[in-house]
């Protein structure tokens, strides 16, 4: 491992916690950038005049993780301090793009500028996948690590939208600049990452095969299933609650906070149907507990269920969701759908990283879940386009949600008999998925079912 010492005093931060402090003040900058382009022109025209705008930079948006996904992630892996330049220049190109939104708030450079920056934030979920796996002391606590970044990315983005929404209250640009603050000081904390090279080798014959496993892939098409579900969801519903001249999106948890700022303000944000600001802070406030709790509810789920079994039991989950949202129709089904899909994609993450651990031991798995992550991100912005260019009744596209999950469901559950049972293995020695983060507090031993 290319990496600092990590056995590191306890008066000086360990590595983990170095990338924790920058992921939370990240989280939190972004949330203020959704606060700030909750009252802006981005969320104030008219929705089906918006669609042609937002679908070609969503296919802008598609177009880096296609291309750069396959051809400069292996280079950026065998260079020293590769992973942490792009984690800075991810942070850096965020508060580049803060400023000029700032600027631009009003204007139709705000465009382009925003969805720069969805790109931004993509590309630093994929280095920090890459990352954390150098940043831990064993791949035993591998998964208790991407939990505790997925708790505290959300209470994090709970914190910035507050903090945006007080900015707002000045003036609509505010928010923004408040946000070029924090990436700013979130630079000076990624500075502190220690150098890492993620892959010193070239992908191995081994490894390939490895992680071309029948268990692994069909883990892998179900995590990008549940990931477009999120992406068809964020802009289904953008659009069913924005509303006809005016509105807004449900994209973040900045959203409520701004619609209330807005409304504080006297601007009319809630376009023509006239919907009460508690409709966008309920909706967002479900959608942030469902990440919370499939976060926190996936470890302890483990102790009786194996990794297969989880990510049956979330498909099923997010399947049952659409239906039950399509049945409830637009708010109350919204709120169900942010929950479940939301929760789904949360605790299908945290399995899939652990099957990738137990089923090919002998990969890096730096590379592979950065390079899964890549993919996985790719699937959110696909199914995001979709939920762009077709224009659904909202019930409609919750249907269409169950639709896909179902299918996932009866292909993985195919597959994966198909493939036979995989047992986990039981040796704590062994650092191929056998997480005592999984089930150390019972001390029992962990299920060896599939």
């Amino acid at each position: 491992m290319d990496t600092e010492d990590l056995s590191t005093p306890r008066s000086v931060a360990s590595p983990f916690t170095r990338l924790a402090r920058t992921h939370a003040l990240g989280a939190m900058s972004d949330a203020m950038i959704a606060v700030a382009l909750a009252g802006s022109i981005f969320f104030s025209i008219d929705p089906d005049a918006a669609r042609w705008r937002v679908g070609l930079y969503l296919v802008l948006t598609i177009a880096p993780f296609a291309v750069v996904t396959p051809l400069i992630g292996p280079l950026v892996d065998r260079i020293r301090g590769g992973r942490r330049g792009m984690i800075l220049f991810t942070v850096l190109g965020r508060a580049t793009l803060a400023y000029l939104m700032a600027r631009h708030i009003d204007g139709l450079l705000l465009f382009p500028e925003a969805f720069g920056f969805l790109v931004l934030q993509k590309g630093y979920s994929v280095a920090k996948s890459a990352v954390v796996p150098k940043l831990v002391r064993s791949d035993l606590e591998l998964v208790e690590a991407n939990s505790k970044l997925a708790l505290l990315s959300a209470i994090s983005g709970m914190v910035g939208a507050g903090i945006g929404g007080l900015a707002t209250l000045g003036a609509s640009s505010w928010a923004a600049n408040a946000a070029l603050v924090g990436f700013v000081v979130t630079a000076l904390f990624a500075v502190q990452l220690p150098r890492i090279r993620v892959a010193d080798q070239p992908v191995t014959a081994g490894e390939r095969a490895e992680l071309r496993q029948a268990g692994i892939l069909l883990a892998a098409s179900a995590m990008a299933i549940l990931r477009a579900a999120v992406g068809f969801m964020t802009f289904l519903l953008a659009f069913e609650f924005r509303g006809g001249d005016e509105g807004l999106s449900l994209d973040g948890p900045g959203r409520a906070v701004g619609a209330a700022v807005g409304v504080a303000r006297g601007q009319d944000i809630l376009g023509s149907p006239g919907a009460p600001v508690w409709h966008f802070g309920v909706v967002l406030v479900c959608a942030g507990s469902g990440v919370l709790f499939g976060a926190w509810f996936a470890p302890r789920l483990r102790r009786t269920a194996g990794e297969e079994r989880i990510i049956t039991g979330v498909l099923v989950a997010a399947m049952l969701g659409g239906v039950l949202a399509s049945w409830l129709g637009s708010l109350h089904g919204a709120m169900v759908l942010a929950v479940v899909v939301a929760g789904s994609s949360a605790a299908a993450k945290l399995a899939f990283d652990s099957l990738v651990q137990r089923d090919a031991p002998d990969a890096n798995h730096g590379r592979s879940f950065s390079r899964f992550e890549g993919r996985f991100q790719l699937s959110w912005a696909v199914g995001a386009f979709v939920a762009v260019v077709a224009p659904l009744p909202v019930e409609l596209g919750y249907g269409l949600v169950a639709v896909g999950t179902g299918f996932a469901l009866v292909w993985y559950l195919a597959g994966s008999r198909a493939a036979g049972r995989v047992d986990t293995p039981i040796d704590p020695e062994r650092p191929d998925g056998q997480l005592g983060f999984w089930n150390r507090e019972s001390g029992d031993q962990p299920p060896t079912t599939a």
